[in-house]
């Protein structure tokens, strides 16, 4: 939240009440810092009410105009937790409540959603665990029970996992249709459209080396796991094997890649038996699967010969068909022999 906030223009502070999680604190601490983002918490402190003192001082001595302040969590209504809430809201008075909702746990979401509303009020929900095994079907009842909008849902663990929430795009994900709007975004927020745009015109220019094969590797880890990906495609879903959306296959493309000397990235051709050994061994895999990666760039490489015939004589990149502004035109097949077949 922190991080979307500062993105558009905003200086939040996190503030920590947790005093009940060992570590709690200086967890959201770790985090701050991860995203350059002031923090506020007093460990060894075991009431939140003086934390809660502490820190809207210090909100209001670096000029923060936003403070999110982070309390105990809980799987189940406890009372004593729940005073502990209603003191603290007393004393903080937050423009907005918000209350973090494990997606996993399902329809019992909706009975600890209902307890909270009724006890302090809330103004909305945030759904985490949507990359897991529930569609959202929770999202759903919460809506309907309490009258209170999801504002935003998580889909990993990173902290750049949290997404708006879209209703509309929701209902499409949990009739398996896709999610082709938030995938744009993804991608739009993930990769580096001029890097990719340069990839693209090397690849043309039949310049493209193991360089950029690495450059587009990296590009596609931005996105987030396969299995999140292809869940926003529609029609993909269902059709596509979990077990043959590995992401470990892309990291062991990168691993052997990176294992190459600058020389042997950019000139692949060099690649001799003793040189494939070396970098097998320093990559901790196989001589095949340095072998396989070795094809998939040739096969890539000489389809955009094929495909630089095509479109020569065309100026920019926007009449080339099927290619969109930035995208990536083939690379192979970076998940492995007969997997991902898209």
């Amino acid at each position: 939240l922190a991080n979307i906030l500062k993105k558009n223009g905003k200086r939040p502070l996190l503030l920590s009440l947790d005093v009940h999680r060992p570590a709690a604190a200086k967890q959201l601490e770790v985090l701050a810092q991860k995203v350059d983002v002031p923090s506020f918490i007093m460990p060894e402190e075991k009431d939140p009410i003086v934390i809660a003192k502490a820190g809207i001082e210090r909100a209001k001595y670096l000029l923060c105009d936003t403070l999110i302040v982070d309390t105990a969590g809980r799987m189940t209504v406890d009372e004593e937790l729940m005073d502990e809430l209603i003191r603290i809201g007393d004393y903080v008075k937050p423009h907005e409540k918000l209350l973090v909702v494990d997606a996993m746990i399902g329809q019992e979401a909706v009975a600890v959603a209902q307890s909270f509303e009724e006890r302090i009020g809330l103004d909305g929900f945030i759904m985490t665990k949507l990359d897991g095994d529930a569609r959202g079907g929770a999202a759903l009842s919460i809506r309907k029970m309490t009258g209170k909008p999801i504002k935003y849902i998580c889909v990993g663990e990173k902290i750049e996992n949290i997404e708006e929430f879209y209703p509309d795009r929701m209902a499409d994900r949990i009739l398996g249709m896709g999610d082709v709007l938030s995938l744009i975004e993804k991608a739009q927020q993930s990769i580096d459209e001029e890097e990719a745009a340069k990839s693209v015109e090397r690849m043309l220019s039949n310049s493209f080396s193991m360089e950029d094969l690495l450059s587009q590797f990296e590009q596609i880890k931005k996105l987030g796991s396969m299995k999140d990906v292809i869940g926003m495609i529609p029609g993909a879903a269902g059709k596509v094997k979990e077990e043959d959306l590995d992401d470990k296959v892309i990291d062991t493309n990168m691993a052997i890649i990176r294992s190459m000397t600058k020389k042997e990235r950019r000139v692949p051709n060099i690649l001799n038996a003793s040189r494939r050994r070396r970098i097998a061994s320093g990559s901790g895999t196989t001589v095949q699967q340095v072998n396989q990666l070795i094809r998939q760039y040739e096969q890539t490489s000489e389809m955009m010969k094929k495909f630089s015939k095509m479109t020569k004589g065309k100026k920019g990149l926007g009449k080339m068909p099927g290619m969109g502004k930035g995208g990536f035109p083939g690379m192979g097949n970076p998940f492995g022999k007969g997997k991902f077949p898209f």
